[in-house]
């Protein structure tokens, strides 16, 4: 009891009490309830594209880094399908072809709104280790990222965070897959310069696997199935508002010492399948504290929700590099 309640009558004090209690109680039902807070979820069960980028959704049509010079990006790699034995109610489906060249490569990419900073992400994805059809081997790389615009060269406000995985190996290291985590400070294309920190560890991904991402001010710390896979410093965590960002694309030959694609003119396509996504604006939230929160989403029927604000005014959310 505070002093300015000292000498009230009992009844009175007692009931200041339980008005502070059921005040405290609400208080904290309202910060536990996913649906208040400033969330994204998408369950990708959607019947075609344009009901798709009625929420928001963007493709990449552009041609440019990353991936092999020349090559085109467009939306006839995105499909939805129903959902497989490990995913519920639909999935998004990327689809990346090549035959070794820039006029034969189609990479995909998809893009949420430039509004996303601190908190957690995470998705539910589908590695592939081997293509649908065609020869086996491109050094090929599926992800989970998110990302600003670039203003310029060695820019100290870019911000980037990555999972990437590459099946048949990449970046320097043999044609054994490995899943990497990269968190960029900035960069520079020619000449190449990179400032980031990564982690890299060997093994196969192939199948469903729970990519989760806490981005702090001081530190960011990425998850695999529950389990930390790494944790990058302040030096290199975001300062800037990003996009949410899949895509699934080719290595081009020599970029920080990759063998690129095959030496084969046969057409080959890898597909990559996102059952849901989900972010949590400055709540750092554990693998288990997602599911739940989306099972009750699900459970009410709420297969997208986005209460995540925009900037003021809201930032360009260009679907590119």
């Amino acid at each position: 009891m505070n002093k300015s309640q000292q000498g009230l009558p009992l009844y009175l004090s007692v009931v200041l009490l339980v008005t502070a209690c059921s005040q405290e109680q609400r208080q904290t039902s309202h910060s536990t309830d996913p649906v208040t807070k400033q969330v994204m979820f998408d369950d990708f069960a959607y019947p075609d594209l344009a009901a798709f980028y009625a929420n928001g959704w963007k493709s990449r049509d552009e041609t440019g880094h990353p991936g092999i010079k020349g090559a085109n990006w467009s939306d006839e790699g995105i499909s939805f399908h129903q959902a497989p034995t490990g995913a519920e109610h639909g999935i998004l489906r990327m689809a990346s072809q090549t035959a070794g060249q820039g006029e034969n490569t189609r990479h995909t990419q998809i893009c949420h709104a430039r509004k996303y900073l601190q908190g957690t992400y995470a998705a539910k994805v589908f590695f592939r280790d081997e293509p649908t059809f065609g020869p086996d081997g491109d050094e090929v790389i599926q992800t989970f990222y998110a990302i600003s615009p670039i203003e310029a060269p060695m820019d100290p406000d870019y911000s980037e965070t990555d999972f990437e995985y590459l099946p048949n190996g990449g970046w320097g290291h043999n044609h054994d897959p490995a899943m990497w985590t990269t968190t960029w400070e900035t960069f520079q294309l020619e000449p190449w310069t990179p400032v980031n920190e990564n982690t890299r560890q060997g093994g196969s991904y192939a199948g469903w696997h729970t990519l989760l991402l806490q981005v702090e001010e001081d530190a960011v710390r990425y998850y695999v199935d529950g389990q930390l896979f790494s944790t990058h410093s302040a030096a290199v965590a975001p300062e800037v508002h990003m996009s949410m960002n899949f895509n699934l694309w080719f290595m081009p030959k020599g970029a920080d010492g990759s063998q690129g694609p095959l030496e084969s003119t046969e057409l080959r396509e890898y597909q990559q399948d996102i059952d849901w996504v989900y972010h949590s604006v400055d709540e750092l939230l554990s693998q288990d504290d997602v599911e739940q929160r989306v099972a009750a989403l699900r459970a009410n029927q709420q297969y997208f929700i986005d209460t995540v604000t925009e900037q003021s005014p809201a930032l360009p959310s260009p679907c590119g590099l």
